[in-house]
């Protein structure tokens, strides 16, 4: 069982930075690789970033590639979002996710456990 807190979120203005942290509980956070998800009201949940167990691949979804960064600290049971040049339609609720073994970073459904969110919200 993995527990998971999202931090960070926020009001920030177009063009705007903020890094979204989640912490994990337990002592197997390294076995589990990580997610970023986000949904905006009245939309489906949608991909973001990944990053695998060690830290040696990331992913991310075209929209945020080249502006978010995913980066985690095995050691603090801790993966961060590192959200750059944030536009009006980044606003969302921020989830992280842990899955385990399997193919795969994208889909929401192959993640095992879920945070409860953290809202951020870009202002024009």
């Amino acid at each position: 069982q993995v527990q998971l807190v999202e931090s960070g979120g926020g009001l920030v203005q177009a063009g705007g930075s903020l890094r979204l942290s989640c912490a994990a509980s337990g002592r197997t956070f390294s076995s589990y690789a990580m997610g970023w998800f986000r949904q905006a009201p009245g939309k489906e949940r949608e991909f973001v970033a990944a990053i695998s167990r060690s830290g040696g691949s990331t992913y991310y979804s075209d929209s945020v590639k080249g502006r978010f960064t995913i980066s985690r600290d095995n050691a603090k049971n801790t993966v961060y979002l590192q959200m750059n040049s944030l536009k009006p339609e980044d606003t969302a609720v921020y989830y992280c996710a842990a899955k385990g073994d399997g193919l795969g970073y994208r889909s929401s459904l192959i993640y095992d456990y879920w945070g409860q969110g953290t809202q951020v919200t870009v202002s024009s």
